[in-house]
C-alpha cells in the first residue's frame, strides 16, 4: 500500500524559503508522476506543479511557477517543492499526490492523483 507523507512547513517570513519533502513508503517512487498542491483558507484545493517519472515538470499556476520547484529523487524515495520568495497569498496547507503513470496530464485534474498525503501546513507571515 503506497504512502505519502509530507514534512517541512511551517511559518516563514514574506520573501522567505521553505523545502517541502515528500516521502513515499509501500511502493516505488519510480512508477509515479508526483504532484504538489496547495489549499489556502476558503478555496479550493489547486495544483501547482506535477513531475513525471522523466523529471519532466508540467506548471499548472502562473503565480508560482517562478517560485516553486518541484523535484524528485527516486533513490530516497521522496518527492520535494522548493519554494522561494514566499508570499502571503502562499499560505495553505501543501499536500503531494501520486498518479500511477509515467507523465502529467495537461489538464492536471485532481482525480487522476489516486494518493494523497494528509498535507503539512505553511504559513507566510511577518
Amino acid at each position: 500500500q503506497l504512502r505519502l507523507v509530507e514534512s517541512g512547513g511551517g511559518l516563514v517570513q514574506p520573501g522567505g524559503s521553505l523545502r517541502l519533502s515528500c516521502a513515499f513508503s509501500g511502493r516505488s517512487l519510480n512508477d509515479y508522476a508526483v504532484g504538489w498542491f496547495r489549499q489556502a483558507p476558503g478555496k479550493d484545493r489547486e495544483l501547482l506543479t506535477c513531475i513525471s517519472t522523466f523529471a519532466v515538470i508540467t506548471n499548472y499556476l502562473d503565480s508560482v511557477k517562478d517560485r516553486f520547484t518541484i523535484s524528485r529523487d527516486d533513490a530516497e524515495n521522496t518527492a520535494y517543492l522548493q519554494m522561494n520568495n514566499l508570499k502571503p497569498e502562499d499560505t495553505g496547507i501543501y499536500y503531494c499526490a501520486a498518479d500511477w503513470a509515467t507523465y502529467c496530464s495537461e489538464e492536471g485534474y485532481e482525480s487522476d492523483f489516486t494518493s494523497w498525503g494528509l498535507g503539512t501546513q505553511v504559513t507566510v507571515s511577518s
